[in-house]
C-alpha cells in the first residue's frame, strides 16, 4: 500500500523521504517490526517509541511517523504530525480500509453502566435480526470468536482491525465501550460514531496517568459528543449542561426527567425467591411498559439507554421487551441459582462507588439480611480499602472479608486495612482469607430472604497472587461448594 494512501486525511509534514513509499504494514511496537513496515513513535506515559527508531530502522522499517525530528537514513521516510496517537488512528483507519464506514458504529461512555448497556444493545439488535461486533471491558465478540480485553477501549490500530474482522465476519454494526482514557488517547479517531451514548459521570479516574481533575475527566468524557452523528444523553446527570456544552451531534435524551425525550415512569420493585427486578412504563418517544430481571435504579437508566439506541434501528416493542429479558451480563449482578430460600449475585463492584451504589440498590428490596463478600487487590491504594470496608460496614448487615488479587501485598495485610474503614461503623464480620472457603462459609449460613453479594471480582477468573494468575472463576467455586468439594 501506498504512504500517500495511509496519510490521505491527515495534516502532516514529509520531512524526509517520498510519499510514494510502499508500506508493507502499519506497526506502533517496536518488536514487530520488520522490512517494510511503516513504525510510529507513540509517547506513552512509560516508554517514548521515539528512542526505539535506532532499533525498528535496523529491522527495516521504512517509514517513521514522529512528534520530533530523528535522525534516519536517506531511505527511510519520516512522517511529523503534531500528535503521533492522533495520526495513528487515521492511518489504521486507512490501512484497514475505513471499515467503520461499513458498519452502523455505537459508542457508549460514561463513569457507570457502560457494560451492562453494551450487551443490552448487542441483545436487543441480534433478536432483531442484526449481527452485532461487540468492544468492551470484559472482551472484544467478532461473530464466534471471543477475544479478552486488556483495555475497555483498545489502541485504535486494534479498534480499527477489529472493526475490520467484524466487516469479515459480516456482522453490519458495532457496540462499543468508550473510556475517557480512550478519548484522551484518540483510540476512537479516524471515524465518527453512528451514535454515542453518555449514561451519567462522577469523580472517578482521578489520579496520576489518568485524568488530573473532575473537570479534565468530564470534558474528556464529553468528546464523544464531538464524535458522532446523534448523540443519546442521560437528562437526570447533575452535569447535563456540562455534559452537552459543544456537542457538534444531533441531541436526544432519556431519564426520568419530564424534559427527557425518552422517560421512565411508575418504576416498580419486582421480586420473587433468588429473583429480583424492577419495572416501569416507558413515556415520550415511544410508549409501552418493560420489566426487566434486574434489580435496582440504574438497571432503568441501563435499559432506557438500550431502548433509546435501538429505537433508530427499527427495532420492535417486542423484540425489545424479549431481548431485555434475556440480556445478562458475566459478573454485572449475575445472579447464581444456590437456593430456594435466598438470593446469590456475583458483582464487579471493586471501589467504594460501585460497592455504595450496589448495597444501596439491594436494601431497597428489604432482605433478611443484606450479606457482602469481597476482597480488595494489592499493590493498589490502601484508601480504597478503608472506603470499601466503610462504606460495606454502613450498608451491609454481614460482611465477609476475603482476599481478591492480593498480587505481591500479603493477604492478611490488605485485610487489616479493610478492618481499619470496618471499625469506623457498627457492622458485624467475619474474615476468612481463602475465598473459597469465604463463599461456602456464605453459602452455607444463608438464612431465608437474604440477599448474598460476591462483590469484587465479577467477570474475572483469575486470582494474581506474586506476579502469577490462578485460575479462580466464582462460577466453578459455587458448583464445587454446592457438589460438596
Amino acid at each position: 500500500m501506498k504512504l500517500i494512501s495511509l496519510l490521505e486525511r491527515l495534516e502532516y509534514t514529509c520531512i524526509q523521504g517520498s510519499t510514494d513509499q510502499e508500506v508493507k504494514n502499519v506497526v506502533y511496537d517496536s518488536r514487530k517490526v520488520e522490512e517494510g513496515s511503516l513504525f510510529i513513535c507513540i509517547r506513552g506515559a512509560v516508554v517514548d517509541g521515539h528512542k526505539f527508531v535506532p532499533d525498528v530502522i535496523a529491522k527495516g522499517a521504512k517509514v517513521l511517523v514522529v512528534e520530533e525530528k530523528v535522525e534516519a537514513p536517506a531511505d527511510v521516510t519520516v512522517i511529523l504530525v503534531e500528535d503521533s496517537r492522533y495520526a495513528m488512528a487515521f492511518i489504521s483507519a486507512a490501512y484497514f480500509g475505513y471499515p467503520a464506514e461499513k458498519l452502523k458504529t455505537i459508542g457508549i461512555t460514561g463513569t457507570k453502566g457502560k457494560t451492562t448497556t453494551t450487551y443490552m444493545v448487542k441483545s436487543i439488535l441480534e433478536n432483531a435480526g442484526y449481527k452485532v461486533g461487540l468492544i468492551g471491558t470484559i472482551e472484544a465478540i467478532i461473530g464466534d470468536k471471543v477475544i479478552p480485553a486488556s483495555n475497555t477501549t483498545p489502541e485504535s490500530y486494534m479498534v480499527q482491525k477489529y472493526f475490520h474482522d467484524m466487516v469479515e465476519a459480516g456482522c453490519d454494526c458495532v457496540v462499543m465501550e468508550v473510556s475517557s482514557q480512550g478519548l484522551m488517547l484518540h483510540r476512537t479517531q479516524g471515524f465518527v460514531f453512528d451514535f454515542g451514548i453518555f449514561t451519567n459521570i462522577e469523580p472517578d479516574h482521578i489520579g496520576p496517568n489518568e485524568h488530573k481533575d473532575f473537570d479534565d475527566y468530564l470534558r474528556c468524557k464529553s468528546l464523544l459528543l464531538k464524535q458522532c452523528k446523534t448523540g443519546i444523553v442521560n437528562r437526570d446527570d447533575e452535569h447535563f449542561e456540562k455534559i452537552i456544552q459543544g456537542h457538534t451531534c444531533e441531541l436526544e435524551t432519556y431519564g426520568f426527567s419530564p424534559e427527557a425525550d425518552l422517560r421512565a415512569e411508575d418504576a416498580k420493585l419486582v421480586g420473587g425467591k433468588g429473583y429480583l427486578g424492577i419495572s416501569y412504563h416507558l413515556r415520550g418517544l415511544l410508549d409501552f411498559p418493560v420489566e426487566i430481571d434486574i434489580p435496582g435504579k440504574f438497571s432503568i437508566y441501563n435499559s432506557l439507554t438500550a431502548i433509546a439506541i435501538c429505537r433508530h434501528f427499527k427495532v420492535s416493542e417486542e423484540n425489545i421487551l424479549k431481548a431485555l429479558k434475556v440480556a445478562r451480563v458475566k459478573g454485572r449482578i449475575e445472579m447464581v441459582k444456590v437456593s430456594e430460600d435466598f438470593t446469590l449475585m456475583i458483582d464487579y463492584a471493586h471501589n467504594a462507588m460501585a460497592l455504595e451504589s450496589l448495597l444501596t440498590t439491594l436494601r431497597e428490596y428489604h432482605p433478611h439480611r443484606l450479606v457482602c463478600l469481597f476482597g480488595c487487590g494489592g499493590n493498589r491504594s490502601r484508601l480504597r480499602r478503608y472506603e470499601m470496608g466503610e462504606v460495606a460496614g454502613k450498608l451491609a448487615d454481614l460482611t465477609i472479608i476475603t482476599s481478591d488479587n492480593p498480587r505481591d501485598e500479603e493477604p492478611q495485610a490488605i485485610i487489616d486495612d479493610i478492618k481499619t474503614g470496618m471499625a469506623r461503623t457498627n457492622g458485624k464480620y467475619v474474615e476468612i482469607i481463602d475465598r473459597k472457603e469465604a463463599i461456602a462459609y456464605a453459602i452455607h449460613h444463608g438464612e431465608p430472604g437474604d440477599i448474598i453479594v460476591l462483590a469484587g471480582k465479577g467477570h474475572e477468573d483469575y486470582q494474581e497472587i506474586k506476579g502469577k494468575k490462578y485460575p479462580m472463576d466464582e462460577r466453578v467455586l459455587i458448583a464445587d461448594i454446592l457438589a460438596g468439594k
